[in-house]
C-alpha cells in the first residue's frame, strides 16, 4: 500500500500552499479535496465535491483503500461569513459550519479507516480564531471553537499510539479567502498579512519532523 496525504480546500489559499509544500518535499501521492476545480498541480489526485457530503466522501475513500493508507490528513477548509451578530441567518450558520466544522468532522470520520496505524498525523488548520472571539466574527468563532474541540478529543482519543494529532492556529494570511468579505477585510489590509507559502513552510516543517510531536501551532502576524 502506498502512503497519501489528503489536503481539503487544496486549491487555493493555504491549502493551495501545502499541496506546493508536500508535493516538492514529501516522497508521498497528494489527493486534494476541493469545491472546485482551479489551480491543479501536475502529479496531484484532485477529487471534487464538499466535505460535509457523506455519500461523497464514502465513495470517495472507499476508490482511494484500495492502494493507499493515509499518513497525513490535513482538513483545511474553511469558508467564512462575517458580520454583526444580529445579521446571523441559519443559512450563513449551515455555510460556515458545513466547511470549518461539520465538514472537517465528517471527513475525518470517513479517513479514520484509511489511516496508517504505524504512523499517521491528523492536521486540523483551524485559525487564531479557535482560541479568542473576534468581534463580527461569531459564526467563524464557534466553527473554529467546534474545530479545536472535536480536535482536543482525538487527541485524547489517540494518546499513546502511532497516530498524532495536531492543530495548526494561523492569524490573518493575504489570500483570496477574503475576497467576498471585503466589506469587513479591504485588501489594502489583508496585502500586508501573513504570505501563505510561509506559514505553510512552518507547518510542513513541524508536522514532518519525526524526531518531535508539535501538538499545538500558532501563528501569528508581526
Amino acid at each position: 500500500m502506498k502512503n497519501l496525504v489528503v489536503i481539503t480546500g487544496g486549491t487555493s489559499g493555504l491549502g493551495l500552499a501545502l499541496t506546493k509544500q508536500f508535493k516538492q518535499y514529501a516522497d508521498h501521492d497528494i489527493l486534494v479535496i476541493a469545491r472546485r476545480k482551479k489551480n491543479e498541480i501536475s502529479g496531484v489526485h484532485y477529487e471534487y465535491g464538499s466535505v460535509s457530503d457523506e455519500k461523497f466522501l464514502k465513495n470517495l475513500y472507499k476508490k482511494y483503500s484500495k492502494n493507499y493508507v493515509i499518513s497525513y490528513l490535513i482538513n483545511n477548509a474553511a469558508c467564512g461569513v462575517f458580520g454583526a451578530p444580529e445579521t446571523n441567518t441559519l443559512d450563513k450558520i449551515n455555510k460556515v459550519f458545513d466547511a470549518g466544522l461539520t465538514g472537517l468532522i465528517v471527513n475525518t470520520t470517513y479517513a479514520l479507516p484509511l489511516l496508517n496505524l504505524n504512523g499517521a498525523k491528523i492536521i486540523n488548520i483551524l485559525s487564531t480564531a479557535a482560541i479568542k472571539g473576534n468581534v463580527n466574527e461569531s459564526l467563524y468563532c464557534a466553527a473554529k471553537w467546534g474545530a479545536r474541540g472535536y480536535t482536543e478529543s482525538l487527541k485524547a482519543t489517540y494518546k499513546g499510539t502511532k497516530i498524532k494529532v495536531i492543530s495548526v492556529c494561523p492569524g490573518g494570511m493575504n489570500t483570496e479567502f477574503w475576497d467576498n468579505s471585503r466589506d469587513y477585510v479591504g485588501k489594502d489590509k489583508s496585502d500586508k498579512w501573513m504570505n501563505p507559502d510561509e506559514v505553510a513552510k512552518i507547518i510542513y516543517n513541524n508536522v514532518t519532523n519525526d524526531n518531535l510531536y508539535v501538538s499545538d501551532i500558532v501563528i501569528e502576524r508581526k
